[in-house]
């Protein structure tokens, strides 16, 4: 608006950039609150109606026609002014409850269950939304220590909603069954209920147990990754992968029990696909199994925090597919 005055006033009013003035409350509607946008609206008017007298063109048709122009880009600046207010209150509202629902859905994994230190990263494709497809628990039993990362074919409430039904059903079967292949049976029966069609869901389920052993059920699942102390590591790949949770196939195997040794030092990664394969600008997956080094932080957390970041910076911006990473480290 000074521009403009300060311009009027050296070109004349034979230039006409009078009706510019009204760039004030425009922009003001754009990035400020109605109380602001009035402000700039009135001063813009008053402007106008200073540079109009000194221009000679009251009265006048171009004098009118710039001061009507003014008035109106104050009101239509002042009805998107609150309208984009209520959009944002709005929007709070719904991010308020998208964190309860997070935290009730997925909930924050204990630090210390039994012998393990534990840490999560959760990244959602869509970042408004917070939730999405992927999931996560530990579960502190008789049994010992047992633990689920699983992601959900699609996207969106549909995803969200089956993910709910994967962590219910195993919060109440970890609890309840004295080995992992109950827990497994009974979620391999609540899927087959809650899910139809081609709907499904890949998962880990894994049990960590007193004797410095894990076991774990894979259901077409991206293999977890173990850590070894003295810095070697190894993807825990089943001999034969069995079918996602879901799929309902009469008379399909479950899947075997892959049981290895988890000493003092070691540490077990189960993550999604959302992981490796993030693609850089060449195209290439994310190279997990080359970025162990990133794990050797003081605390989980400090761990799990750097390979996000690192994946991102992999992507070069944000991941296009929901990502989550379970960190299990065993202290020594």
């Amino acid at each position: 608006m000074a521009v403009t005055a300060i311009a009027d006033i050296a070109a004349g009013p034979t230039v006409g950039l009078l009706p510019l003035v009204a760039l004030g409350p425009a922009f003001a509607g754009l990035t400020g609150g109605p109380r602001r946008t009035a402000l700039i609206g009135g001063l813009a008017l008053v402007l106008c109606l200073a540079l109009g007298w000194y221009d000679g063109l009251f009265p006048g048709r171009r004098g009118t026609t710039a001061l009507v122009s003014v008035a109106g880009v104050t009101a239509a600046g002042l009805v998107a002014a609150v309208m984009r207010r209520r959009r944002e209150a709005e929007l709070a509202s719904v991010r308020s409850i998208a964190e309860v629902a997070q935290r009730v859905l997925l909930r924050p994994v204990p630090r210390t269950a039994g012998g393990l230190s534990a840490a999560v990263s959760y990244t959602a494709a869509v970042a408004e939304a917070r939730i999405g497809g992927d999931l996560y628990e530990v579960v502190t039993s008789p049994g010992g220590v047992r633990v689920i990362v699983g992601d959900v074919q699609g996207k969106g409430l549909d995803a969200v909603e089956t993910a709910a039904d994967v962590l219910g059903a195993f919060r109440e079967a970890a609890h309840d069954e004295p080995d992992l292949t109950g827990v497994s049976t009974r979620l391999e029966r609540a899927m087959n209920r809650a899910l139809c069609g081609e709907r499904f869901v890949t998962a880990v389920i894994a049990e960590i147990r007193e004797d410095r052993t894990v076991a774990m059920l894979n259901y077409g699942h991206p293999s977890p990754l173990m850590i070894h102390a003295d810095g070697t590591a190894r993807f825990l790949a089943p001999k034969t992968r069995a079918m996602p949770l879901g799929l309902g196939i009469h008379g399909a195997q479950s899947p075997e029990t892959l049981s290895t040794a988890f000493h003092p030092g070691d540490q077990l990664l189960l993550y999604t696909d959302g992981v490796t394969e993030a693609r850089d600008g060449r195209g290439e997956f994310y190279p997990l199994d080359s970025r162990l080094h990133l794990l050797n932080a003081d605390s989980p957390e400090l761990a799990l925090d750097a390979l996000h970041s690192d994946i991102v910076a992999h992507a070069g911006g944000p991941l296009g597919d929901d990502a989550a990473m379970l960190l299990l480290r065993y202290r020594a």
